[in-house]
């Protein structure tokens, strides 16, 4: 009888050692190994000390993280063939880049901000947003949610990177194009004829945007089972966390603009012909975009912030990502980021960033669009909105504005 208790005993043991051997290396899909910086590996933003305002972890958390961590002086280190390489791809873009060719960046150099000045920037920006995640007397949908409470499917938006221990929040139309790029490239999530790629503008982008490039949090029940919340909880604790943003309206009118004023068939099918339906009374409309725009079949702004304000929109489909809420996506009440960019002042923030990441000598930022949307443009945009829309549109993102510190645009809410 106790023999056959010990075998019981020994099978039970032996196969909660392979499952935990399984968590430690199945990882190969996305990045080649698995890396779990610890607290001292990581870089951290400035006022930041490892450990401060983080509640304990649950025992399993805690065993996992020892366990996890114990590979790391086997792995956390880059291989120095792979630093040369990438630090000799950072350079301008090849004459290839289409996509960069017709935008156009703006190559000029930019006067980087003292990195004293940097740290208070920071610091008053992540102090707006503590204390209004804080203020109880501020409120918008999900605010009270708790991590664990937020579903899976909402965090398709948190990009790791397990080699530098970077957890990235990518919000559309603020960059998110380009840090995509440099999170493939610090990754090498994705190689070019069995090498990774070393600039980030030479990977194209219909790779970019292919949700199987990147290592999501969503992607990690499929990997981890049971395991997966336990696992991202320890990342949240010990990776650094960034995300950047944008004044909402502006991001609106750029998100406007790129998919439905240029042509882009899955938005015209998606969007613009319920839209031209709803708000324009259009019937048999083309069933391609350039039969569309040949005929003269545009998406107006005004048919845009109907279809924003309209409560059957939601009732459908939640909004896409180009105009969803930065907190929709982004989670920042549930999840504490380390470093918040903006797009306003991309240069300077993502020079910065790169430097607390330790690695801005692998690899620079491409520099910024020259036709970027820009605030000045929001009056001209909103001049037709009615004052009742546009004053119903800053209620859908207030929560933008005041989270991340952009003023209340008074101009547009009052005649």
């Amino acid at each position: 009888m106790t023999k056959a208790r010990l075998l019981r005993l020994s099978v039970v043991l032996v196969s909660i050692f392979m499952i935990l051997l399984i968590i430690v290396y199945w990882d190969n899909v996305g990045t080649a190994h698995f890396y779990l910086h610890t607290s001292f590996s990581r870089p951290h933003s400035p006022g930041i000390t490892a450990g401060e305002d983080w509640e304990a972890l649950p025992d399993v958390d805690e065993f996992l993280a020892k366990l996890l961590s114990s590979s790391l002086k086997q792995n956390s280190s880059t291989p120095r063939k792979t630093e040369q390489l990438l630090v000799q791809g950072s350079s301008k873009p090849v004459a290839s880049n289409l996509e960069e060719n017709v935008r156009g960046y703006d190559w000029s150099t930019h006067n980087d901000r003292n990195s004293l000045d940097q740290e208070q920037v920071q610091i008053e920006r992540q102090r707006t947003l503590k204390e209004f995640c804080a203020n109880s007397s501020f409120t918008f949908p999900t605010k009270e949610r708790s991590f664990d409470d937020i579903p899976n499917y909402e965090l398709n938006h948190l990009i790791v990177d397990d080699r530098h221990g970077i957890i990235y929040c990518y919000v559309p139309k603020v960059a998110c194009t380009n840090w995509k790029r440099v999170m493939i490239v610090l990754s090498e999530s994705l190689l070019d004829q069995g090498i990774p790629y070393r600039n980030p503008l030479d990977i194209p982008r219909e790779h970019v945007h292919n949700t199987s490039t990147h290592l999501t949090f969503n992607k990690f029940w499929r990997r981890y089972g049971k395991f997966s919340r336990h696992l991202m909880k320890i990342k949240l604790k010990k990776y650094t966390k960034f995300l950047f943003v944008r004044d909402p309206f502006v991001r609106l009118i750029s998100a406007f603009r790129s998919k439905f004023e240029l042509e882009n068939e899955e938005f015209y099918r998606r969007f613009a012909i319920p839209m031209l339906k709803l708000y324009s009374n259009h019937t048999n409309l083309p069933a391609s975009v350039s039969e569309a725009f040949g005929a003269g079949l545009k998406v107006s702004f005004s048919d845009f912030i109907q279809y924003l304000l309209d409560p059957r929109t939601e009732k459908m489909a939640p909004f896409n990502e180009h105009w969803r809420q930065i907190y929709r996506l982004c989670h920042p009440c549930q999840i504490d980021y380390d470093f918040i960019g903006k797009l306003e002042t991309l240069d300077e923030d993502a020079a910065y960033l790169l430097q607390l990441l330790k690695v801005d000598r692998l690899l620079r930022f491409p520099p910024s669009y020259r036709n970027r949307t820009a605030s000045s443009w929001e009056d001209n945009w909103f001049a037709k909105i009615p004052l009742a829309w546009r004053q119903q549109l800053y209620k859908l993102y207030e929560a933008d504005f005041v989270l991340f510190g952009y003023p209340k645009p008074e101009n547009l809410l009052k005649d």
